[in-house]
């Protein structure tokens, strides 16, 4: 997860992808698709790395805390149980 300084999610998101796109080259590991966040603490947003076809893609949804809380739940723990399956 990757703070998004100042509230700006833009900045934030760059910083994901390049993140996101390091982490390929250093993880040993079968898993196709690399998943990320940004936030401000109230504002979440979510992206992807698919290493197949080395594209970085942006959720364009945006979850706030704590009127989109039990959404943004969901996905966390979706992520977690992706990552946990062998």
């Amino acid at each position: 997860m990757i703070e998004a300084k100042n509230e700006d999610l833009e900045r934030g998101f760059v910083q994901l992808a390049i993140e996101l796109i390091a982490l390929d080259q250093w993880l040993d590991s079968d898993q196709a698709i690399l998943q990320g966040a940004i936030s401000t603490g109230n504002i979440w947003q979510f992206g992807q790395f698919d290493r197949n076809s080395r594209q970085v893609t942006q959720d364009l949804d945006l979850y706030r805390v704590p009127a989109d809380l039990d959404d943004l739940l969901r996905i966390l723990v979706r992520i977690l149980e992706h990552i946990l399956e062998p």
